[in-house]
């Protein structure tokens, strides 16, 4: 048995109350992805950190929004080499003592052979013109790269803020503020 033609075409009241509540759910999906990078900057190794910042640098030269969230051993690149902070307890001593201070006494990853493989990979950084740490840190700082630092992470290994070098664009954060980054960034990485 078939219905009436009018009972098989939606009236208009029902229509309008189908766009209202297509609209509700769209809306409730937030903001669409946008044209950002968040980048999870882990490690403490100097070639994954010159890596995190020659794409980090491209990116933002290519017109993205660029977070790095520098969490673990990616933090020991942000000391400041000179600084000496008081009122440590012990263990904050020996991560201070153990880990570099700052992104210029970072070792390879591999092949770093007791320092000379850093010292070789810097020379021909230097010999090909290629952009040193310093360089890349104040390339990303004009072209408005962001830096968010883990606070749990500083916490663990015993940093504190006034340790931490001077960066423009720079904020103390916990992990929640990287993730509402990520969740609306187009491209995420983990190095």
């Amino acid at each position: 048995m078939s219905l009436p033609a009018e009972a098989r075409t939606p009236n208009l009241e029902d229509l309008e109350s189908q766009i209202a509540d297509l609209r509700k759910k769209v809306e409730e999906l937030g903001p669409a992805q946008e044209n950002k990078l968040s980048m999870i900057v882990f490690s403490g190794d100097m070639d994954k950190l010159l890596a995190s910042m020659i794409i980090a640098t491209g990116a933002a030269a290519m017109g993205m929004k660029v977070v790095l969230f520098f969490t673990f051993w990616g933090t020991a690149a942000l000391r400041k080499p000179e600084a000496n902070v008081e009122g440590k307890d012990f263990m904050s001593k020996m991560f201070g003592w153990m880990l570099p201070k700052g992104r210029n006494s970072l070792k390879l990853s591999k092949m770093n052979m007791g320092g000379m493989g850093t010292a070789m990979m810097k020379g021909l950084m230097k010999k090909k013109n290629a952009p040193n740490l310093d360089q890349l840190f104040e390339m990303a700082a004009q072209l408005g790269v962001e830096i968010k630092v883990c606070e749990m992470s500083m916490d663990l290994m015993g940093f504190k803020r006034e340790e931490i070098i001077d960066y423009p664009n720079m904020e103390f954060v916990g992990v929640a503020t990287y993730l509402n980054h990520s969740r609306k960034s187009i491209n995420q990485l983990f190095i």
